[in-house]
């Protein structure tokens, strides 16, 4: 997938918050440990340090939502976390995000902290973030 793909899916997943620009998803994508999986219906953009993961987006193409692609799209992004060496990856959801913090949890993350007016959706108030973490282990 090219970034203007990604851009362009990540439009149709957040269309109440601020999308990523292809140009951010280019930046990103050139950055050493960065991992896209997925496909264009969903995508996972992490990106790995030493030992660590961090889910910097997943998106979902509302048309293919309630299909199990996200769950199946998270544990590819963390097996290839895993196999460049991370054992613990991270990720940050909205609060009020209802379906995404079931995903997670489904998924084995826990909260770790909380963020407080990190998300700022358009024309609503500002919503706290979810840090949230799993740890990696072989199969």
């Amino acid at each position: 997938m090219t970034a203007d793909d990604l851009a362009a899916l990540h439009t149709r997943a957040f269309s109440a918050t601020r999308a990523w620009a292809a140009a951010e998803f280019s930046s990103l994508l050139a950055q050493p440990g960065t991992i896209l999986t997925g496909d264009t219906r969903c995508f996972a953009l992490i990106r790995v340090t030493l030992d660590e993961a961090e889910v910097l987006t997943i998106a979902t193409d509302p048309a293919h939502r309630r299909q199990g692609l996200a769950r199946i799209t998270l544990q590819a992004a963390e097996h290839s976390a895993l196999r460049t060496g991370a054992t613990q990856i991270f990720l940050e959801v909205a609060e009020d995000n209802t379906a995404a913090r079931a995903l997670y949890a489904g998924a084995g993350y826990d909260q770790v902290g909380r963020r407080p007016g990190y998300y700022l959706p358009k024309d609503q108030a500002p919503v706290a973030a979810l840090v949230m973490r799993k740890h990696l282990a072989p199969a």
